[in-house]
């Protein structure tokens, strides 16, 4: 008996538990299979854009998100002209964080707009 058995387990449970894998490695091919590898892709990008902008644009994290990628250009939606502000004057470092990101994508600019939170997305 190996020290992962458990003496009061019966051998068809151990048997069928496995090889162990870690849940982030499983997500994609679930993700995929589901239909949702757009989203997680999605999903991933904008969360590398939040740890990018916490990074490198301090004063503009909380108040800002990646909405899309068209092409090469990121749309970020901003919550104030002055969010927005910022993000443009980081905009040339941002993208390329955002390019090099595991989760980011191969854009050139970084296209703003401004939304104050709260108010209707339209759709």
């Amino acid at each position: 008996m190996s020290h992962d058995d458990r003496p009061d387990e019966p051998a068809e449970a151990r048997r069928r538990r496995g090889l162990m894998s870690r849940i982030g490695d499983l997500i994609p091919d679930a993700a995929a299979r589901l239909g949702l590898a757009d989203e997680l892709r999605r999903a991933r990008a904008v969360a590398a854009f939040d740890r990018i902008v916490a990074e490198r644009a301090p004063a503009a994290h909380g108040a800002c998100r990646a909405l899309r990628v068209e092409g090469p250009v990121l749309v970020v939606e901003a919550d104030a002209p002055i969010v927005a502000q910022e993000i443009r004057l980081h905009a040339r470092q941002l993208a390329e964080a955002f390019r090099a990101a595991p989760a980011g994508a191969p854009v050139s600019e970084i296209r703003v707009t401004v939304r104050p939170r709260g108010s209707s997305s339209g759709g």
